[in-house]
């Protein structure tokens, strides 16, 4: 599993957005993440990935997260 952060811009305000993308490798999920960008330009939003990570446990806040940031 994977983690896909994207840049959103629309006139002068500027977000980010983060996406979990199945893939069975780094590749895999950054060419998806990439396309995914490439669909969601369809709007006045731009869409820009600005980075893929490896993840086991994306966006969960739990107890191994809060002990691994209290080290």
């Amino acid at each position: 599993m994977y983690l896909a952060e994207f840049k959103l811009r629309f006139g002068d305000r500027t977000w980010y957005v983060r996406r979990i993308v199945e893939a069975s490798s780094m590749e895999e999920a950054e060419g998806k993440a990439r396309r995914y960008a490439e669909l969601m330009n369809r709007g006045e939003v731009r869409w820009e990935l600005k980075y893929v990570m490896e993840s086991k446990r994306p966006l969960i806040i739990g107890n191994e997260e809060l002990e691994k940031l209290s080290a």
